[in-house]
């Protein structure tokens, strides 16, 4: 099974008591949802997991999956993915995307020019970010993933077309304000 037929939901954080429960943060839309996709599964998909939400924490949720008894149990755990089939999700308007779905897609913009490849999209709580890998430079590129940005994701095309706001990539730097017009040189007076 790969990837594609799998979305990431959601993450193990860490233990919380001392009876096996779990730290796990939802990535759904739905954070109370992540329990409700069944059998979920690890990066690769050689683990399975049956989570059971038990309440809101802070920062997530305390969760329990059978077979995990102890809190070295639980901490052994820290930091797997859980992935849901694809199957098993619901179906999203037009103008909403999963992150796998975009992860890959090439990034051209408004004239046609190929500017790199989408490798990850962050949500830092201010909105979703798209980070590019940028032809011809060396650091990744972030983009938000607004409208006014990201005008058009045609996934049947399997592109992603963008109008960046200046100083997104190398060589486009933002406009320099202008200098100032009445100012004293240093000794005038």
């Amino acid at each position: 099974m790969t990837t594609n037929e799998r979305i990431c939901i959601g993450a193990i954080i860490g233990a919380f008591g001392i009876k096996g429960e779990l730290r796990v943060k939802s990535f759904c839309a739905d954070p109370d949802a992540i329990d409700s996709y069944g059998i979920l599964t690890n990066e690769d998909g050689t683990q399975s997991y049956d989570l059971k939400i038990i309440g809101p924490i802070k920062g997530g949720y305390a969760a329990r999956i059978a077979d995990v008894r102890y809190r070295d149990q639980a901490e052994d755990l820290k930091g797997v993915s859980l992935y849901a089939l694809r199957a098993d999700m619901p179906n999203l308007p037009d103008d909403e995307f999963y992150h796998s779905d975009l992860i890959g897609l090439p990034v051209i913009d408004t004239g046609g020019v190929k500017l790199g490849t989408i490798t990850a999209v962050h949500d830092h709580g201010a909105g979703d970010f798209l980070e590019i890998n940028a032809i011809g430079q060396k650091n990744v590129a972030l983009l938000p993933f607004t409208k006014a940005a990201v005008p058009t994701v045609d996934l049947t095309a399997g592109k992603v077309i963008i109008d960046p706001p200046k100083g997104v990539f190398a060589g486009d730097e933002p406009e320099e304000p202008p200098e100032p017009t009445n100012f004293m040189e240093l000794g005038d007076e």
